[in-house]
């Protein structure tokens, strides 16, 4: 079975760890996270048939198992004579064989499972909805399943139960939509389907699991350049300053590092500093930990490379003593931003007084 919160983990070809500020900003979405057995009660766990739920439950736990077993599966979820109870059994033993191992994975989709589980997406059964969508995340973990999943029309009813469904539902939604998004050719068509105003509403209005894939989503999403723009006309800024203001919210890294790909537009730099983002971000600068100072660093140094208008903003909040401390005691990278962001704004009309 795979580990449900690792510690440690690869983000976008980079490997993080879990613990300590060595870690990444990102843990990425991997396989369901809900739980993965009924509580006695639950009608998808049926004892009839000799108690066949809980026998077929095994079943699919196991390593070894039939072609035949899929096949006749991916049957039920598609019957219309059988019961909604039947189909949430089905789908949710699909969704535990996806969950662990890629060999299952590439069997269930080379078997014909994609199509149907799309198609239960649009069940009118949260709980089967559930299942559908955390067995179309499960799947999505190997990329040769990724294509085939946007092909079946996956991405709109993802979409939707962004918007509509269960909490657990929303979150491996988001992860089913960033798994997507790590295809190039998909990344963009997510963004022109509607994805991206439900992950900030997510962002900044789910749980503490919602939020974390809603900024790990945005973030794939944001490697996309028009994608920016649309975060930024869904109300990016203040959720993720929100967030990076308050460490409680353990989102701190996470939330500056999507703000810094928002700010690399011109629309972003203007929401940031609207959004009273400079405050946040010097803040972060001075008593942040070392990947916060840099991150924030990094973001000012984009804020203020074309304006003389924000250069001299920065430089009133007080930004230049946490600067000149960073530049002496950060990181490699994170002394070179500093240095340079001195430079900009100890000459803070030198580049013309764009606001851009």
């Amino acid at each position: 079975m795979e580990a449900e919160s690792p510690s440690s983990y690869r983000y976008m070809g980079r490997s993080y760890s879990d613990s300590g500020d060595s870690s990444g900003p990102f843990s990425d979405c991997n396989s369901d996270q809900s739980g993965e057995f009924p509580s006695s009660g639950s009608p998808t766990l049926s004892t009839s048939s000799s108690g066949g739920g809980l026998h077929r439950l095994l079943i699919s736990c196991a390593a070894d198992y039939s072609d035949e077993v899929v096949r006749g599966l991916i049957s039920e979820i598609e019957s219309p004579s059988v019961t909604v109870e039947s189909q949430r059994r089905a789908a949710m033993e699909l969704r535990l064989l996806a969950k662990h191992s890629s060999e299952n994975r590439l069997r269930i989709a080379a078997a014909g499972a994609v199509g149907p589980l799309v198609a239960l997406l649009s069940h009118p059964d949260l709980q089967l909805q559930e299942h559908g969508v955390t067995a179309i995340l499960n799947l999505s973990l190997c990329d040769e399943n990724k294509s085939p999943i946007a092909a079946a029309g996956a991405i709109r009813p993802l979409i939707r139960i962004l918007r509509t469904g269960t909490p657990a539902a929303r979150e491996n939604a988001a992860c089913a939509l960033l798994r997507l998004a790590q295809l190039d050719d998909l990344r963009a068509a997510i963004g022109r389907s509607g994805a991206i105003p439900p992950l900030v509403a997510l962002l900044e209005f789910g749980g503490p699991r919602g939020k974390k894939d809603a900024a790990t989503a945005l973030f794939t999403l944001l490697a996309s350049r028009e994608n920016k723009a649309r975060a930024v006309e869904a109300g990016i800024v203040r959720p993720l300053l929100d967030l990076m203001a308050d460490p409680e919210s353990g989102m701190v890294d996470k939330a500056a590092y999507v703000l810094h790909a928002v700010v690399e537009v011109a629309e972003g730099r203007a929401a940031a500093v609207e959004e009273d983002g400079i405050p946040v971000l010097v803040e972060l600068v001075e008593r942040g930990t070392p990947r916060q100072k840099e991150t924030a660093v990094r973001s000012l140094l984009e804020i203020c490379k074309d304006s003389a208008v924000y250069r001299k903003m920065v430089a009133h909040e007080g930004a230049i003593p946490p600067l000149v401390d960073l530049s002496q005691s950060g990181t490699k990278k994170a002394k070179e931003k500093a240095e340079s962001l001195i430079e900009l704004l100890r000459q803070p009309r030198a580049a013309g007084n764009s606001h851009r």
